[in-house]
Parts: structure tokens; C-alpha cells; sequence
């Protein structure tokens, strides 16, 4: 496809067998996966039990027109207007320790999109207890604005990472560009770990 025509030698054939799960579909995970799908991802698996509110609308990958839809089903929409061959699992539901090995099971990966702390505490556990030899790559202080030079990514065993600043808290208030920052280090490095052989 020439949308994957000026891709790194090697990344579209590599990409397109892939799975990628994106618990949740906010800021970080509807970001997370437009840039997935730009680089050739062949399949996402999205869940998130939300749906899109105007406030959405500065940070994450939604228009005007998705106000009011669930946002499973607006981010599909969304990628298939840029890739249509992916493939979407549209999962509405809220993701519970129960049900994280059922809805990302295929996934040869795992992007955690969640804004609340102890959610992401149970996700990296319930990912890691069923899924020990699968990455999970989280998102972990993205608020505020500036401080770039804050941002980066640090590996915590074999298989768990964290993008981010480590630390700033959510009363910093959310900048649309920090939030596309670290979505898009979560999707680099996702990308970085799927071309390995």
C-alpha cells in the first residue's frame, strides 16, 4: 500500500502480522493508536467503556462530529479512514482484572492507556500474571505542559516499560502536546519491540 511506501526498510512486512492491544481509548491510547496504524499494525485490539465529551477534544483523537459516540467505536472509525485493510476488535466494556486476559489475549502486546493509578497498578498485574513473557507498555506522568526534557522511557524487568516524566500529577492539568508526546513514545517503542525477530 503506498501509505506504507516510506516506511523503515522491513517495518510494513514485520507490522502487519502483528497485534496490539490499547486498554483504554483516551488521550494516550487513541493517540497510541493512530500512530500504530500509521506504521502498519495489522490488527488492534481496543476496549474502553467510555464515551467521547467535548473535553476529550483537546488531547485525544477525536472530532467534533464523535461527541456523544463510544470511543471503541469513533478511534475505529478513525483508523480505518487511514488504514482500511486493519484490523479493529472493538471491545465496548469496562475492563475489569477479570476480563484482561479474555479481551488482549491475542495481542502480542499490550498498550495501558488508564488515567487512574490503582487501575493501572491491577492492569500491569493481571497482564503479568496471565501474559509473563508479553510486554506491557504503560504510560506514567504526562501532565502539565513544557519540561519535554522530562519525558522518557524506563524499563522495569524483562517486559514491563513506563513512558513519561515518572511523576506529575493529574492537577497539573492536561497539554494536548505532552499527552501526543508519550502515546507516541508508548507507539515507538511498541514498534521498536514488535520489529525484533
Amino acid at each position: 500500500m503506498a501509505i506504507f511506501a516510506r516506511n523503515v526498510p522491513g517495518m510494513t512486512e514485520a507490522l502487519r502480522r502483528r497485534v496490539v492491544g490499547v486498554a483504554g481509548c483516551g488521550g494516550l491510547g487513541s493517540n497510541a493508536a493512530v500512530a500504530l496504524v500509521r506504521a502498519g499494525v495489522g490488527e488492534l485490539i481496543l476496549a474502553d467503556f467510555d464515551v467521547v465529551e467535548e473535553s476529550n477534544l483537546n488531547r485525544q483523537a477525536y472530532e467534533r462530529p464523535d461527541i456523544g459516540a463510544e470511543k471503541v467505536r469513533a478511534l475505529a472509525r478513525h483508523l480505518r479512514a487511514i488504514n482500511p485493510a486493519v484490523r479493529i476488535s472493538e471491545h465496548v466494556c469496562r475492563i475489569v482484572p477479570g476480563n484482561v486476559a479474555e479481551l488482549f489475549g491475542r495481542a502480542d502486546l499490550l498498550i495501558e492507556a488508564f488515567d487512574q493509578a490503582d487501575a493501572k497498578k491491577w492492569l500491569i498485574e493481571s497482564w503479568c500474571r496471565a501474559f509473563p513473557g508479553k510486554d506491557i507498555i504503560c504510560g506514567n506522568g504526562l501532565s502539565g505542559c513544557g519540561r519535554t526534557e522530562d519525558l522518557k522511557v524506563v524499563q522495569v524487568g524483562a517486559h514491563l516499560w513506563f513512558c513519561g516524566d515518572g511523576g506529575s500529577e493529574l492537577s497539573l492539568g492536561l497539554c494536548s502536546a505532552r499527552v501526543a508526546i508519550v502515546a507516541n513514545m508508548q507507539a515507538n517503542l511498541a514498534i521498536e519491540r514488535l520489529m525484533r525477530p
